[in-house]
């Protein structure tokens, strides 16, 4: 793998975060501060995600510059499986750092341990078999 492309680069930095989450997924029942750190671990893991995946198509000479462009981009040339799924996660994420309401977060956590995860997992092996 070579080190002086960009996305190779934050590709290492997404594999960190997805091992993170994935220890909190594994952890099974969690207190309510460390549910807001499932939420901020997937925030970060999702950012790093989309700007992975940004790059990743950059290099491949597509013109992206935003989240909903990359997920949608992505989506056109099979990169992800379900573009909804990431969208849907994008909006949570940008919901979630605006706003605390437990009703929400018990929502979120179900998402991200149900949807998202299984996703951005998918998406990390799929980038990775690229690299």
């Amino acid at each position: 793998m070579s080190t002086d492309v960009r996305w190779y680069q934050r590709l290492s930095n997404y594999q960190k975060a997805i091992t993170q989450l994935t220890e909190f997924i594994h952890k099974g029942e969690l207190n309510k501060f460390e549910v807001q750190g499932l939420i901020q671990c997937f925030e970060y893991t999702f950012e790093l995600a989309w700007k992975t995946t940004k790059d990743y198509l950059q290099e491949q000479g597509f013109d992206v510059k935003t989240p909903r462009a990359a997920i949608q981009t992505a989506f056109q040339i099979e990169l992800i499986e379900d573009g909804h799924i990431f969208i849907d996660a994008l909006e949570k994420r940008n919901l979630m750092s605006h706003t605390y309401d437990e009703e929400v977060v018990k929502v979120v956590e179900t998402l991200v341990r149900n949807d998202y995860y299984p996703a951005l997992m998918k998406l990390y092996q799929s980038l990775e078999a690229l690299a």
